[in-house]
């Protein structure tokens, strides 16, 4: 009986043990698809942050040409009142 009881024991000792490891190699699959997410959200954002500070400087310089359109036009202003003047 005693002989009977070990096996079974072991037996089962043998089928938790199985168990876990798969329970623990789904686990780290699962933990690689989450690492893999967290990578492409990590990419994508990167990628976000570089649109915007491309659109940043599109905007820095529509501003400074902006700023030279008017000085441009200024100038022309004082031209004229300067050759009006002559």
């Amino acid at each position: 009986m005693k002989k009977i009881a070990l096996t079974l024991a072991a037996v089962a000792a043998l089928g938790v043990a199985a168990c876990t490891n798969q329970a623990d190699e789904a686990n780290s699959a699962e933990n690689v698809s989450d690492l893999g997410m967290a990578e492409n959200e990590a990419m994508d954002d990167v990628n976000v942050a570089a649109n915007d500070a491309a659109s940043i400087n599109a905007a820095e310089n529509a501003l400074d040409n902006a700023g030279a359109a008017i000085d441009n036009a200024s100038d022309a202003v004082a031209n004229v009142a300067g050759n009006t003047a002559e």
